[in-house]
């Protein structure tokens, strides 16, 4: 029997931005809380592939939270619906295993909210420093969290934050691919399923592709 999905908010982050503070870097966070989504939180098993669907849930339960609280988070299965109803994936796709990536993560939101989202690509991994200032900005503007998805590095996760300093930058990740019970958010710092990933950290062969939701958090 697994934990239902673990609730975590600004708390989460600002526990690990407490380690930070000998460092001259800035900090800059999602705004308000969300609900943490992964592997098998809800008894549904999808490990091995339903990260991208997981990181997308926790995107919508901070959409509950902070823009539309009559809204609900789709189940797995809600979510292949919507995408076969919007004529992106086939027939066959429902009750598929297939993954999903930052573009149909934006298409849900866009359905589910009338939310438009920004897709930012970067062709290596190598190249993320470039687009620092955007995420910057984002978590400054807006506040909402933000999808990331890759070739290579095929693990979706959700970024929840940037910590700049004068020579590198980190992202707060969140990691759907914890299977458990644990609800500690003392737990999840340890095991790193919610940590602060340097940018020289990911993999350089990889492209990536983030989704960024055009919404302000009430809070903000």
């Amino acid at each position: 029997q697994y934990s239902r999905q673990h609730r975590i908010g600004d708390s989460v982050a600002k526990e690990k931005e407490k380690k930070k503070k000998k460092d001259s870097g800035k900090t800059y966070l999602v705004s308000g809380n969300y609900k943490y989504y992964h592997y098998l939180c809800d008894g549904f098993d999808d490990r091995g592939w339903g990260c991208g669907y997981r990181t997308l849930q926790t995107i919508c339960s901070w959409m509950t939270e902070n823009v539309n609280s009559e809204a609900k988070v789709p189940s797995i299965r809600e979510i292949q619906d919507i995408l076969v109803q919007l004529e992106d994936k086939p027939q066959s796709f429902l009750g598929s295993r297939q993954w999903i990536g930052s573009f149909e993560v934006c298409l849900v939101i866009d359905k589910l909210y009338d939310i438009p989202s920004k897709i930012v690509h970067v062709n290596h991994g190598d190249e993320l420093k470039t687009i620092v200032d955007t995420l910057v900005s984002h978590f400054d503007k807006f506040g909402s969290p933000v999808m990331m998805g890759g070739d290579v590095d095929a693990s979706s996760k959700g970024i929840l934050g940037v910590h700049v300093r004068q020579r590198d930058a980190s992202l707060l990740v969140v990691d759907p691919h914890y299977v458990g019970k644990e609800q500690t958010k003392e737990f999840l710092f340890h095991k790193g399923w919610v940590k602060w990933q340097r940018l020289t950290d990911f993999i350089d062969a990889s492209f990536y592709n983030l989704c960024l939701p055009q919404v302000k958090a009430k809070c903000k």
